[in-house]
């Protein structure tokens, strides 16, 4: 597959970009959410990684609070975003996740965005956490139970909040 030099996209998002059976979070877009032209309003986009991975998180541990409450939590070091086209008021999305990287002490997550009657790209992401300690905020390395949920994935899964 050739990726246009205009959108550059690391392997990574390919590859979720095209994995058949990821994790799915679907939204709609809210009214609040969009510019004067209906179009969602960039800076929301990173609202919607971080929705996708909570829920994400949710399948894979339980939930944010469960990952917590084992001693761990994760803080973004780095979000890329590439847009490939507008989303729009009231268009409903379908955020992919996947894992796409597993460090020593840090991982990625690969969060696709399509407008889900369609299938039509609208954006992609890289999110980049370090797994800290959840009372003193040390790195810490990522621990098996962590890295196998990650490897793991939750895949097929759907989470709908789209209200419909």
């Amino acid at each position: 597959m050739l990726i246009p030099m205009l959108m550059p996209m690391t392997l990574a998002m390919t590859l979720a970009m095209t994995d058949p059976h990821p994790f799915t979070l679907k939204i709609r877009v809210r009214y609040g959410e969009c510019d004067a032209q209906q179009v969602v309003f960039n800076a929301r986009y990173a609202d919607y990684v971080d929705l996708a991975a909570t829920e994400y998180y949710r399948a894979l541990f339980g939930g944010y609070h469960a990952l917590i409450a084992s001693g761990y939590d994760t803080q973004v070091v780095r979000l890329d975003i590439h847009w490939r086209s507008p989303a729009r008021f009231d268009e409903v999305l379908a955020l992919a996740v996947s894992t796409t990287r597993i460090g020593t002490t840090s991982f990625t997550l690969c969060v696709g965005m399509t407008e889900a009657a369609h299938g039509r790209a609208v954006a992609v992401a890289d999110i980049t956490y370090v797994l800290v300690d959840a009372a003193s905020f040390e790195k810490r390395e990522v621990p098996d139970p962590v890295r196998q949920a990650l490897l793991a994935g939750a895949p097929g899964l759907v989470s709908d909040q789209s209200g419909g």
